[in-house]
């Protein structure tokens, strides 16, 4: 009885939801369609307004217009009146004209020898003191031109985790580039800012410091954005192979701990039968001493001597055969010479 009462108080909650949902649906219908009658009837008040401005605005231009007529034909009178006193001052008016013609050319030509299309320059700074940052970058090169983008490389990270650990919690820009508007200025700042003082003040933290600058040529912005990113994917691969390696040691370890508890519970049982278990030893070759590799050495002479003594008796046997085969030849020819 108890399963049944909750299954209808289930189905009548699940009613109870659907009509309330059907009751929202009907009220955001209900007023969409209010705030629609209503803008219709805005933009048509609107219209009406609009079209009663218009009326007195077309009176008055009509007003305007036969001003505007009578204000014409004085205007043509007063016209007829000046060409004749225009006709007289032409030839000066000619002459003025010829001066302003030349001095529009010498204006157009300024533009042409200014409007050039600036290529940019980058620059590499090879040295960046401590406690500079690129907002003291951009303040100390913009007075020798206008300067675009700015990139500062940070120390490694292993140089940052040591000085943490040494309590040392600031970071310091390792080397950076420098991108300027038009590569003749950037040209002109690496030739006169190289190994000069950075600032002439006394009391700023790097007057002691010198700039290291270098112009790189055909080098664009593009080329230091692939290096980075080239430099950021070998990291990456370098830090995946590290892992795996990790991953493989510690799989290692773990395989040959289960392996060993394995065994040991095999000898266990078998020690406990009354097997004989034989215990794994562990071989390790050393190297021979000096002793060692002196008898080695006798041996091998010992040997050697042996050897030579047999080839010896050798070449005594061979000898003693050639010379029984030299007196039965010289007896053979000796008795063909006889005969003769």
């Amino acid at each position: 009885m108890g399963g049944g009462m909750w299954t209808v108080l289930g189905q009548m909650a699940q009613c109870f939801w659907l009509a309330l949902a059907m009751l929202l649906e009907v009220h955001t219908a209900v007023e969409n369609q209010v705030i629609l009658e209503t803008g219709c009837v805005e933009v048509m008040a609107s219209k009406k307004v609009s079209k009663l401005a218009q009326e007195p605005n077309r009176a008055a231009d009509d007003e305007d217009l036969s001003m505007s007529e009578e204000e014409e034909e004085e205007e043509l009178e007063q016209e007829n009146v000046e060409d004749a006193d225009q006709e007289k001052g032409d030839d000066g008016e000619e002459e003025q004209e010829e001066e302003d013609g030349e001095e529009i050319d010498d204006v157009t030509e300024d533009k042409k020898t200014t409007g050039k299309k600036c290529v940019p320059g980058i620059v590499y700074l090879g040295h960046i003191p401590p406690r500079i940052r690129p907002k003291h970058v951009r303040n100390m090169l913009a007075v020798y031109g206008e300067i675009g983008r700015i990139f500062l490389q940070s120390e490694d990270r292993s140089v940052k985790r040591k000085k943490r650990k040494a309590g040392n919690r600031g970071s310091r820009y390792v080397e950076g580039w420098v991108e300027f508007r038009d590569k003749r200025v950037a040209k002109r700042v690496a030739a006169s800012l190289h190994n000069t003082p950075m600032t002439h003040r006394k009391r700023s933290h790097f007057s002691s410091d010198l700039w290291c600058i270098k112009y790189l040529h055909r080098f664009q912005w593009c080329h230091l954005s692939e290096r980075l990113a080239y430099e950021q994917t070998v990291y990456q691969q370098r830090m995946r192979t590290e892992i795996s390696q990790a991953k493989r040691e510690t799989n290692f370890y773990l395989a040959s701990v289960e392996k060993s508890q394995t065994l040991d519970r095999l000898r266990k049982k078998r020690a406990k039968k009354g097997e004989v278990v034989e215990e794994k030893g562990w071989d390790f070759t050393q190297r021979r001493t000096e002793e060692e590799m002196r008898l080695e050495r006798v041996k091998k002479s010992a040997l050697s001597k042996k050897n030579l003594q047999k080839a010896q008796e050798k070449s005594r046997a061979i000898q003693e055969k050639a010379q029984s085969n030299v007196s039965l030849l010289a007896k053979i020819f000796n008795r063909g010479a006889s005969h003769n």
